[in-house]
């Protein structure tokens, strides 16, 4: 947990300095009085860093699967409503959730001390417990990303034995060698030129690929299969995974490394997701489906009808910018670690803050990378968490929080949104919930430990 102790929404958090790994960088944000604790790096990003970061990190490897998650289950009318209005609503969500950033002059850097001021320690604990599951089986899915693009890289080559397992070890070291270098979200600047080129270079490959092969098919099947019980639970399943492509339960935590003023620059950067960001991960979901249809892969590069060398290109693009882009979505974890276990009187990249960031990385990754390994359908599990978690800190808690703090001089209409809100939500959040616990246990029946697939 955090040094400060989280309080209830009469009082507000004193706190000690910040100590940060930019050499230029103040020593402490102040807010009437009050310091903001955390190891890394916060008010010193620009908007268009953090919208870049968003852009590039939504675009990752997962927008091969969203044709497979979100459009077989839905077919093209209600794929495409669902991918417009879900859409529409999470942007509308986080952008209200931004503004949310600081209450009563406080500045909150967290989700889980967000809640805690407002609700108190209960639901301090529950954003605590949604959020970090998530992330942390969301990295999970990332590992097993990373492991499947080196899979195909070696089908293509075979020069070794094409165990899953085996690519899924390389990913969690790639991720783990990543993070000790870079190891706060804002030092991902210096990468994220970098990560911008290799997301154009798959994106533009794919989509030459994937219009090639659609116009080379004289006949698609778009029709969805199974019983009608199949299709609702199913449904709702590609609702979640729509959930999973346009939000991260973490805007608090991203939103804290911009400088001020942080409510209008987040803004700014959520602008750059929801058009040129959505643009892009939208586009390869349909015309992944467009090509394919029902058929599509759960993995686009294997559909692909070559030539060889474009798909060891776009694999080997894939592999290198998850590795940049999962660190976003990880960073939260650090940031809790570091905070807990470093020296705050001595520079992040002091020896002993080194060896202990050392110890703390790889014990996460260690981890992260065996259960991956042990259990590689983690996208059931990712989908279950995103169904479980990402509803309420997406959809629920904002609102909740927005009724608490102006509910007595919202009018009328605004009342009435925001309990629609967390009321429908809080159905959809039971209902994906009972589809991904659904779909996980049909899973188990048919996968084992460590399955090569």
């Amino acid at each position: 947990m955090e040094r400060e102790e989280t309080k209830g929404a009469e009082n507000t958090t004193c706190s000690a300095e910040v100590f940060s790994i930019e050499a230029d960088q103040v020593k402490g944000v102040q807010l009437n009085g009050d310091y903001l604790t955390s190891a890394h790096t916060i008010d010193h990003d620009s908007w268009q860093q953090v919208g870049f970061l968003l852009i590039t990190s939504f675009n990752c490897g997962y927008i091969l699967s969203f044709s497979n998650l979100i459009l077989v289950p839905l077919g093209w009318v209600w794929g495409v409503i669902c991918l417009l209005v879900v859409g529409f609503f999470t942007a509308y969500a986080n952008w209200l959730l931004a503004g949310l950033h600081i209450i009563q002059g406080q500045r909150f850097i967290r989700y889980r001390d967000l809640m805690g001021f407002v609700f108190g320690r209960k639901l301090y604990y529950i954003t605590w417990v949604l959020q970090f599951l998530t992330l942390l089986l969301g990295n999970m899915g990332f590992i097993l990303l990373g492991g499947r693009a080196l899979k195909e890289i070696n089908s293509e080559f075979k020069v070794c034995p094409s165990s899953l397992q085996l690519f899924i070890a390389i990913s969690g070291v790639a991720f783990f060698m990543f993070s000790f270098v870079v190891p706060t979200m804002s030092a991902m600047r210096r990468w994220l030129a970098g990560s911008t080129i290799l997301t154009s270079i798959y994106i533009v490959m794919l989509l030459a690929i994937l219009i090639k092969d659609g116009k080379s098919r004289t006949k698609v099947d778009y029709n969805i299969g199974g019983s009608q019980l199949d299709k609702v639970f199913k449904s709702f399943g590609a609702i979640s995974a729509i959930i999973v492509s346009n939000t991260s339960g973490l805007l608090p935590e991203i939103q804290s490394t911009l400088r001020q003023p942080a409510i209008k620059n987040m803004r700014r950067a959520l602008y750059l997701q929801y058009t040129v960001g959505l643009v892009f991960y939208y586009g390869v979901t349909l015309v992944g489906y467009w090509a394919y249809g029902s058929s599509v892969s759960e993995y686009i590069p294997k559909e692909l009808s070559g030539p060889s060398w474009a798909k060891v290109m776009i694999n080997i693009t894939v592999f290198l910018q998850t590795i940049i882009s999962q660190h976003m979505f990880i960073a939260p974890i650090h940031e809790a670690l570091d905070t807990n276990f470093l020296k705050p009187d001595e520079r992040m990249d002091s020896r002993e803050n080194l060896k202990r960031r050392l110890v703390l990385r790889a014990a996460i990754f260690t981890l992260n990378t065996f259960v991956t390994a042990a259990f590689p359908f983690m996208g059931d599990f990712v989908n279950l968490l995103g169904s479980f978690s990402l509803f309420p800190l997406t959809f629920v808690f904002p609102s909740m929080v927005f009724m608490q703090v102006k509910g007595k001089t919202a009018r009328k209409k605004e009342k009435m949104w925001h309990w629609a809100n967390i009321v429908v939500f809080s159905i959809l959040t039971v209902a994906t919930t009972i589809s991904a616990i659904r779909l996980i246990v049909n899973n188990a029946r048919v996968y084992h430990f460590f399955a090569n697939r």
